[in-house]
């Protein structure tokens, strides 16, 4: 896996990721994303990612899955993640919150890699989950 970051001037700084999407970063959040923001937004997508594919492979029929992310930060210079909560509201038709509290397990526990990561750094991060029914179209 592959990155490239450039200046751009001021605080700003164009990423590119090795299979060709950029992001702008902007420590001023006037154009684009704070670092650490992105941090959280790959955190993200990447449980996101875990619980929709396991409730996928167990038959559960998913139709919406957000994570609302709440962080704190250290007051201190370096100011590192000290705590992180994941919301996730997933919403289906007739979805069995044992599937979703066991996606949530398994992707917190086992598969995420920007979880892991981020706890193994020291950061505390905690989990809750909502399920919302969908009727038929």
């Amino acid at each position: 896996m592959q990155a490239e970051v450039k200046w751009q001037g001021d605080v700003r700084f164009q990423g590119q990721t090795g299979t060709g999407f950029a992001v702008m970063m902007d420590g001023e959040q006037k154009i684009g994303a704070r670092p650490m923001e992105l941090i959280l937004l790959g955190l993200g997508g990447c449980t996101s990612y875990d619980v929709v594919n396991i409730l996928k492979k167990a038959r559960q029929e998913v139709v919406d899955c957000v994570a609302k992310i709440d962080a704190e930060r250290a007051e201190t210079v370096p100011a590192v993640f000290t705590k992180i909560h994941v919301h996730f509201v997933v919403s289906g038709r007739g979805l069995k919150e044992s599937q979703v509290k066991r996606a949530v397990q398994l992707s917190a526990e086992q598969y995420c890699s920007a979880s892991l990561m981020l706890e193994r750094g020291g950061v505390e991060i905690s989990h809750s989950y909502e399920i919302q029914e969908v009727s038929e179209a």
